[in-house]
């Protein structure tokens, strides 16, 4: 797969980014790489850059968002933070990368064992990683389907918590950004919580989850 140009990006719609990133997600499982030439894609993105899709996931080393959807450079937009929250500067980054580059999906990227979900379990406070806690605080007090030992020792949990927590982040996204949201509505963009196991390498889309509409007519004409 080579670095798509403006022209051949402009052609990839939200179903379409989506299904890149699952063919990425299989070669990857599969050790089925593409052979890139990177530095030929370096020189080709040297002016300019049209990622298609952007991926908001944990900062942990084992989920690079490159590696797992197996992509090249220019190919997608990677913002990363523990515990695949939301803040000022990470929704700035999502307009950005949605609203004036023109990525047309946003996944936010959770993954089993998670350090970040573990410490908001365990009600962890420590410097500046206590506004991380506090973000992920709400899904752990959403997830009622597992009633004994709520702790980040308990991966049953801790996994559960996480899937919650990149549902919030979806939402949260939705509710404090009219520009993606707009842009959702209008069927330009799509937004989609997604889980990665660390155990696997495997990818879990939560499509009934998010959001990828159809471009209709109006907002063709109207764009």
């Amino acid at each position: 797969m080579k670095t798509l140009n403006k022209e051949e990006r402009k052609m990839v719609d939200p179903y379409m980014a989506l299904q890149l990133l699952r063919n990425g997600n299989f070669r990857f499982i599969n050790n089925l790489k593409v052979n890139r030439d990177l530095l030929e894609q370096v020189n080709k993105t040297k002016n300019d850059q049209w990622p298609f899709a952007t991926i908001l996931s944990c900062m942990d080393s084992r989920t690079s968002a490159e590696l797992v959807f197996d992509q090249g450079v220019g190919d997608i937009f990677s913002i990363r933070i523990a515990g695949n929250i939301v803040s000022e500067g990470i929704l700035g980054s999502l307009e950005y990368a949605t609203g004036v580059v023109g990525s047309c999906l946003v996944v936010v990227l959770g993954h089993t064992g998670c350090g970040a979900i573990k410490a908001a379990c365990d009600h962890v406070e420590l410097g500046h990683i206590t506004s991380i806690m506090d973000k992920i605080q709400p899904a752990t007090v959403q997830e009622q389907t597992i009633m004994d030992d709520r702790t980040g020792k308990n991966p049953e949990y801790v996994n559960a918590v996480a899937k919650l927590n990149v549902n919030n982040s979806v939402k949260e996204i939705l509710e404090r950004s009219s520009i993606i949201k707009k842009l959702v509505a209008e069927g330009k963009v799509g937004i989609v919580p997604a889980m990665y196991d660390v155990a696997t390498g495997k990818i879990t889309f939560y499509e009934e989850e998010g959001i990828i509409n159809t471009v209709t007519a109006d907002s063709e004409m109207a764009a």
